[in-house]
C-alpha cells in the first residue's frame, strides 16, 4: 500500500504544540525530528556521549514533524487542515508531501526508534533491536507500524510512568485510544489481570493485536475498533485516555461508567495552551485530581470520581 508522508518543518520552541494539531490530523502515528537538544537526549535515552556526526550537523534550530496518511483517505483534506491550524496558531511552518510504500515508510521511522527506559520498571524496545536487561525491568517489545505509541512521546511517557505504580496483580485495564497497544500491555506485563483497548483506526487495532502477541499477553488483551468507549461494556480499575484535548474533554461526559468504584482515570495527551479547558471540564463533570504530572509541555492527570 502506497501512503502519503507530510513534512512539517516547524521552530523547535513550537514543536509540541504543532505535533498536537498533527496528531488532530490523523489518528494513528508520528514522528518527530528534533536535534535541538541532541547531547543531553543521547545520555538520557541511549546512554552514549559519542555522537555520530551526521546528527551533529543536523538543523538544532527547525524540527521535522512526518505523519502519514493512507491511500483510502484524503490527504489534500489534511493539508489544508494543517496549514489552516499552522496559520491560526501563528507558527511559522514549511510543508510538503510525498508518496512512498510500505517498505520506504519503515525504512524512514524505524532509525529513529531505539530502546529507552521509563521510570523505575518498564523499559521499551523495538522489536528489531535486542535490548540490555542489566536492571531487570519489564521490557515491551514494540513494532508500532503507523499507529501511535512508541513510548517516546512525553504523553505516553507520562501514562506508562503512572501505570507502573498503579498496576497491581488483580486490576483490569481500559486503554481508550490504545494505538500501538502499549498502555494495555504495558498493564499486562506488569501483572494486570486483563486490559481492553479500543481505537478509532483498523489498523491500529491490528497492530495492538500483534503486540500483544509479541509481548506474551494476547490471551489476557483485548482490542476493539470504535469511537471512545461506544463498544465497550463493563468496569475496570483503571481507565488511560492518551488521547488529545478536545477528546478528553467530550470523554469525560460518560468514563465514569466504565470506572469501578474507587477507580482511577489517567487523561494524557492535554498540551499547556489547553490545560485550564480540561481543568475547567474535570471540574465541571465532578472529577477530583488525584495526581498532576508533565514533562515538556505536556500534562496528564490521575482522577477519581
Amino acid at each position: 500500500m502506497n501512503w502519503t508522508e507530510i513534512k512539517m518543518t516547524v521552530p523547535t520552541d513550537k514543536t509540541d504544540e504543532a505535533a498536537a494539531i498533527a496528531n488532530m490530523a490523523v489518528p494513528y502515528g508520528i514522528y518527530i525530528e528534533d536535534y535541538s537538544d541532541l547531547e543531553t537526549a543521547a545520555m538520557e535515552i541511549a546512554h552514549v556521549d559519542l555522537i555520530d556526526e551526521e546528527l551533529t550537523e543536523k538543523d538544532r534550530k527547525n524540527s521535522v514533524i512526518h505523519i502519514y496518511v493512507s491511500e483510502t483517505d484524503n490527504a489534500t483534506e489534511k493539508l489544508s487542515y494543517l496549514e489552516e491550524r499552522f496559520t491560526a496558531s501563528h507558527i511559522e511552518h514549511k510543508i510538503i508531501r510525498e508518496t512512498v510504500d510500505d517498505a520506504d515508510w519503515n525504512e524512514n521511522w524505524k532509525k529513529y526508534f531505539k530502546a529507552f527506559t521509563i521510570g523505575e520498571k518498564l523499559a521499551v524496545c523495538p522489536s528489531w533491536e535486542s535490548f540490555d536487561n542489566r536492571d531487570n525491568r519489564t521490557v515491551i517489545s514494540l513494532d508500532p507500524g503507523a499507529a501511535f505509541g512508541t513510548g517516546t512521546h512525553a504523553t505516553t511517557y507520562l501514562c506508562l510512568s503512572e501505570l507502573e505504580n498503579m498496576v497491581k496483580n488483580d486490576t483490569t485495564v481500559l486503554d481508550i485510544g490504545t494505538g500501538s497497544g502499549i498502555l494495555a500491555i504495558a498493564s499486562l506485563l506488569l501483572g494486570a489481570e486483563s486490559a481492553v483497548g479500543v481505537d478509532i483506526d483498523a489498523l491500529s487495532v491490528k497492530t495492538a493485536n500483534e503486540n500483544a502477541l509479541r509481548n506474551g499477553v494476547g490471551e489476557k488483551a483485548k482490542f476493539i475498533h470504535g469511537d471512545l468507549a461506544e463498544k465497550i461494556s463493563g468496569k475496570y480499575d483503571i481507565v488511560c485516555a492518551n488521547i488529545i484535548a478536545d477528546v478528553v474533554i467530550r470523554l469525560l461526559d460518560n468514563v465514569e461508567n466504565y470506572m469501578n468504584e474507587g477507580g482511577k482515570l489517567i487523561v494524557s495527551g492535554i498540551i499547556d495552551i489547553r490545560v485550564n479547558d480540561v481543568l475547567k471540564a474535570i471540574k465541571e463533570k465532578g472529577f477530583n485530581i488525584e495526581k498532576e504530572v508533565t514533562k515538556e509541555e505536556w500534562y496528564a492527570f490521575v482522577l477519581t470520581k
